[in-house]
């Protein structure tokens, strides 16, 4: 029986090479990582680089109308290219309204489609099936959307906006007579079924990966179905849903064919839903080509500022709402 006090046999050879040094920076495998590094960080400078250099290019093709209107172009309401008077807050009220009522639709439609495409209410394959068919919407082009909006849409929907008109005509959402369907209101809905797939699909696959120990672990302490639902999985995902959100929007305020065909193209501030209305790229898409005069570009470059200034600001408060959120629920 061998003593263990012994001193261990020195002949031994040794399994570990002490002359590697684990601390080197200098091998192979290190200079592709430190590439692969600098080359993210490159991609990364390049994409804010375009960034800024967007903002920069329409900044100063805008530089003509900023000179002449300053900030009163965002509250005046007139826009006259005869004697080169432009105002932005008719353009400026349509894209708002127009891209609220669509979020109005989108939001409460969508979570409900990731819900039913999520949870087990009917069997795998409906839900698969459903899911592709609202994520089909999304590559039906725009101006398809809008020639279904003005020949399909429209024809069936002015009958329930005169119904509207003559019922609820003492409210100011609803006070026109005779609405001929071209109006916010169709823009609003039309751009609700362009964004509904952007919603959907994104909530859905939030929804799909809460764990599935929550719902488990709700159900076992006595909750219901839809007390689950509502106090455990979407509060679970309601980060990621209002990230799903903020990309819907983003996508109505800059939506371009489907809108312009269907909106009334009116430049004018009414509280009417039922009236004409127009939108900055609208109006961009109607004016631009044909704009000779400097002082136009200018004042429809301005009106490209204002829609790029609104979408970042909405995805900065988008990205604050979702981290405040985020840290909320840690």
């Amino acid at each position: 029986m061998a003593n263990s006090s012994e001193p261990a046999n020195n002949n031994q050879p040794s399994l570990i090479d002490e002359s590697i040094d684990i601390t080197a920076s200098s091998g192979k495998n290190f200079w592709i990582d430190k590439g692969f590094t600098w080359l993210v960080y490159a991609f990364a400078a390049l994409t804010v680089t375009v960034l800024f250099w967007m903002s920069w290019i329409i900044f100063e093709k805008a530089l003509p109308a900023i000179n002449k209107f300053g900030l009163g172009f965002l509250w005046n309401q007139q826009w006259d290219t005869g004697n080169f008077v432009f105002g932005a807050l008719p353009y400026i009220y349509g894209t708002l309204v127009s891209s609220a009522i669509a979020m109005l639709f989108a939001v409460p439609v969508g979570i409900a489609v990731a819900l039913v495409t999520s949870e087990n209410f009917i069997p795998a394959s409906a839900r698969t099936t459903i899911a592709f068919i609202v994520e089909l919407i999304a590559a039906v082009p725009s101006v398809i959307i809008g020639l279904w909006g003005v020949y399909v849409f429209i024809p069936s929907f002015v009958p329930l906006q005169t119904w509207l008109s003559n019922i609820f005509g003492w409210i100011p959402l609803f006070n026109t007579p005779s609405p001929a369907g071209f109006n916010m209101l169709t823009a609003g809905i039309i751009l609700a079924i362009m964004i509904l797939p952007t919603m959907a699909a994104i909530s859905r696959e939030v929804l799909l990966v809460v764990p599935k120990e929550l719902r488990s672990g709700s159900m076992a302490l006595g909750s219901t179905r839809w007390e689950t639902i509502f106090r455990v999985i979407l509060p679970a995902g309601f980060s990621g849903i209002v990230g799903a959100a903020m990309l819907a929007l983003g996508r109505a305020l800059g939506e371009t064919m489907a809108v312009t065909m269907v909106i009334g193209n009116s430049a004018q501030v009414s509280l009417s839903l039922l009236d004409p209305a127009y939108s900055i790229p609208s109006v961009l898409a109607n004016e631009f080509a044909e704009a000779q005069d400097p002082l136009h570009v200018g004042a429809l470059t301005y009106l490209g500022l204002i829609l790029f200034v609104v979408t970042l600001v909405v995805n900065i408060c988008a990205l604050v709402v979702v981290q405040f959120v985020g840290g909320k629920t840690k």
